[in-house]
């Protein structure tokens, strides 16, 4: 009995290593999101005005 609870408590355990890792991976993903959202604009005119000079030369 005792076997099966230590290694129910193992499973339990590493089963919430497991969801932090994911909330964690969610919150970056969010935050990736969330900046490129609101630099993505400025970045694309960055390359526009690259692409252009490029060309002009």
């Amino acid at each position: 009995m005792v076997r099966w609870l230590q290694a129910w408590l193992w499973l339990r355990e590493k089963g919430q290593g497991l969801v932090e890792y994911a909330l964690i991976l969610v919150l970056i993903a969010i935050v990736v999101i969330v900046i490129l959202s609101i630099l993505g604009t400025q970045v694309s005119t960055v390359f526009s005005q690259i692409t252009s000079g490029l060309r002009g030369s």
